[in-house]
């Protein structure tokens, strides 16, 4: 399935941007983000959103398949895929 990548809000951004440059494009928990973020308001929502905007990719934990692990695309994919 292809996601294409799309905009993101302001107040999505910024949280990315936090997470970027902590994680770059190395995986991720859920966990690992809410200790980056601090502010847990909306981070079901921030999370849900930047997937269907195509800037995160979200699959099960080896592991632990009730725990998800999520990995961002890089800015500079994900600008090169909006403007196709």
């Amino acid at each position: 399935m292809v996601i294409i990548t799309k905009p993101l809000p302001k107040w999505i951004q910024i949280r990315y941007a936090l997470l970027w440059n902590k994680f770059k494009d190395n995986e991720f928990t859920f966990e690992q983000a809410e200790k980056v973020l601090k502010n847990n308001k909306g981070i079901n929502v921030f999370f849900s959103d930047l997937r269907k905007a195509g800037w995160i990719t979200v699959s099960l934990d080896e592991k632990d398949t009730r725990k998800r692990v999520y990995k961002l695309k890089s800015p500079e994919q994900a600008y090169l895929e909006m403007v196709r």
